[in-house]
């Protein structure tokens, strides 16, 4: 895993989790890594990944059995999308569309292009 300078880096193993859980690579109420294995996979010590564990299991994502190790919770998926989709609209979304007013990208412009991307017809 490469990791970037904008986030701490068990902010971004707690969303490499989440992007896995998206993507059906880990299910819920399936088993995923333990925080040792983790550690070893991404090349972090095992207090880094401890710590984005302990994040997801208080965003109900994650919950540990004893002694058996960590689990998908049920509906994870729909509270990630739920979470991301408001980050999207409420943060990524309004930075683009003032990014692209300064660059004097028009409405119609911008929605011809979303419908595009979108693979809709104009």
């Amino acid at each position: 895993m490469e990791f970037k300078n904008t986030k701490s880096i068990f902010t971004q193993i707690g969303d490499d989790v989440k992007d896995k859980i998206m993507d059906g690579e880990y299910v819920e109420e399936g088993k995923i890594p333990s925080t040792r294995e983790l550690a070893g996979i991404v090349g972090v010590n095992p207090n880094t990944t401890i710590k984005a564990y302990a994040v997801l299991q208080q965003e109900g994502i994650i919950y540990t059995q004893r002694g058996k190790g960590y689990f998908v919770s049920q509906g994870a998926k729909d509270t990630i999308v739920k979470s991301r989709k408001s980050e999207f609209l409420t943060e990524v979304l309004p930075e683009t569309v003032d990014h692209a007013h300064k660059l004097g990208i028009t409405f119609n412009e911008l929605k011809d292009y979303l419908k595009d991307l979108y693979h809709e017809e104009k």
